[in-house]
């Protein structure tokens, strides 16, 4: 087991990845830091080799892929994620160290929002982007992250080996969020500084593909961790809708006595019936959710008590 591990994940990252590599080994010089090339094409594998970290391969393309990977094969007592195109100083990683090996932080988020982000950042979609996933999401789960998709955090062995990665591209940091914010994971926002892309360097996100996909995992994520409040909200609408085109068939039965609109009744008493399908949908999910969450809590004392006994055996040997 590693005491820390510097995760890189990298796809075509040859212009910037030897000096990430540099200066994370200048700030913590006992971590292992390794690089998982993602089908990269310009030599990224070949140059970080031969700046000294360890190598590795995923070979199904998109960054949650790779951070599975990563998650599945490496054991430390704390990981650092990092992107590979030297936009986030290596001069936080230490006190985001500390907070997961001193404080028992379970993810220490480095919060670029609340910095340089929004000077350095020549994006301007992607500063409406975080913008709005931030609020969409602190509003959702009644949290106050600051910044929901940044690619630089530390993890605990805990969430690391409890985390179920199911995002095949960038929407792994708003699933890393959402899981930490619904499992009670120790969290911290830790304010780090952001630079642009060098130039040369090219993002691989796109801003409104990727962005689509991001507010797609919100809303399948708040539907799976808060199905109480999803479905309740749905049977909330499709009550109003019923009612309102109900109201004037109603209003006409009171004066006359007469139905003269009987396929309108008919579609609203169905509509009705679907606001409760939904309503006692939420219902049995949310018992399902809690019997998970319970589950969930059993498996975290397993894991626990699993890195408690490797740390006995030689916490910080590298295996």
């Amino acid at each position: 087991m590693d005491k820390i591990a510097i995760l890189i994940p990298c796809y075509n990252e040859g212009k910037t990845v030897e000096k990430v590599i540099r200066d994370f080994r200048d700030v913590l010089p006992e971590a292992v830091i390794y690089v998982y090339d993602n089908n990269s094409s310009d030599g990224t594998d070949k140059i970080a080799e031969k700046a000294g970290a360890v190598v590795r391969y995923e070979y199904q393309q998109g960054k949650g892929n790779v951070m599975r990977r990563m998650f599945a094969e490496i054991d430390a007592e704390c990981y650092i994620m990092v992107d590979g195109d030297d936009t986030y100083p290596a001069v936080n990683a230490k006190q985001m160290v500390d907070s997961v090996l001193k404080r028992k932080v379970d993810m220490a988020i480095g919060d670029r929002l609340s910095s340089t982000y929004f000077e350095e950042n020549k994006r301007p979609f992607h500063n409406v982007g975080n913008y709005v996933v931030r609020k969409g999401i602190n509003f959702l789960f009644q949290k106050d992250i600051k910044d929901i998709m940044t690619g630089y955090r530390a993890f605990s062995y805990r969430f690391v080996k409890t985390f179920p990665v199911l995002s095949q591209g960038f929407e792994i940091e708003t699933e890393m969020t959402i899981h930490a914010i619904d499992k009670n994971m120790f969290t911290e926002n830790i304010v780090c500084d952001y630079r642009d892309r060098p130039e040369g360097s090219e993002s691989k996100l796109n801003t409104f593909a990727d962005g689509i996909k991001v507010i797609l995992t919100i809303i399948k994520l708040f539907r799976t961790y808060r199905p109480m409040k999803f479905f309740s909200l749905i049977a909330a609408i499709l009550t109003v809708i019923s009612a309102a085109f109900l109201a004037p068939v109603f209003k006409i039965y009171l004066k006359t006595g007469l139905v003269p609109n009987f396929p309108t009744l008919i579609v609203c008493g169905f509509v009705m019936l679907a606001a409760l399908y939904a309503l006692f949908s939420g219902i049995v999910l949310q018992t399902i959710y809690q019997k998970n969450r319970q589950d969930f809590e059993i498996e975290l004392y397993r894991v626990t008590k699993e890195f408690s006994c490797k740390e006995a055996q030689g916490g910080g040997v590298r295996e």
